[in-house]
């Protein structure tokens, strides 16, 4: 028999799920808000609304940061303000370490844990969430393998 994903693998999935749907190649990021075991709102690292995707004509790069993508984590809280899902209290499951303005975002949002399975490079979201006591449990990443246990209905008469 198949081991059941526990709700932080299962979400995490989801939110790697999201990021497939990425456009900025130098990262693939994704994030699912979840509330009492209930998805909010998903987000995934990609251009603004009606501008052309970084995959199709590169990156806009200022400061070593492609400024042309929105990150998955704004993005899942803009999705969830505009549907009028509040955040508070909810937990964040995102694939890569917030970066530091992200972080800002998540913190003043209202958001108290998050749950990640990779470090990201130069950021100061550890020091925010701790002043913050916004709780950051780091997994390992889950199993991309998705078990179906489907019964064979053909051979049903």
């Amino acid at each position: 028999m198949n081991k059941r994903p526990d709700w932080d693998e299962y979400f995490l999935k989801l939110a790697m799920l999201a990021s497939e749907r990425a456009t900025c190649p130098r990262m693939h990021c994704g994030c699912v808000l979840v509330k009492n075991k209930n998805v909010i709102a998903s987000g995934y690292n990609g251009s603004i609304p009606g501008d052309e995707h970084c995959e199709d004509i590169g990156c806009l790069i200022v400061d070593n940061h492609c400024v042309r993508t929105v990150h998955a984590e704004m993005n899942a809280l803009i999705q969830a303000a505009r549907r009028g899902h509040s955040v508070e209290g909810a937990t964040a499951y995102v694939t890569n370490m917030p970066c530091t303005t992200c972080a800002k975002a998540v913190i003043t949002a209202g958001i108290k844990r998050v749950v990640v399975f990779s470090d990201f490079h130069d950021t100061l979201a550890t020091d925010f969430f701790a002043k913050a006591d916004v709780t950051i449990d780091k997994h390992n990443m889950p199993s991309t393998n998705i078990e179906y246990n489907l019964k064979d209905y053909s051979s049903a008469k």
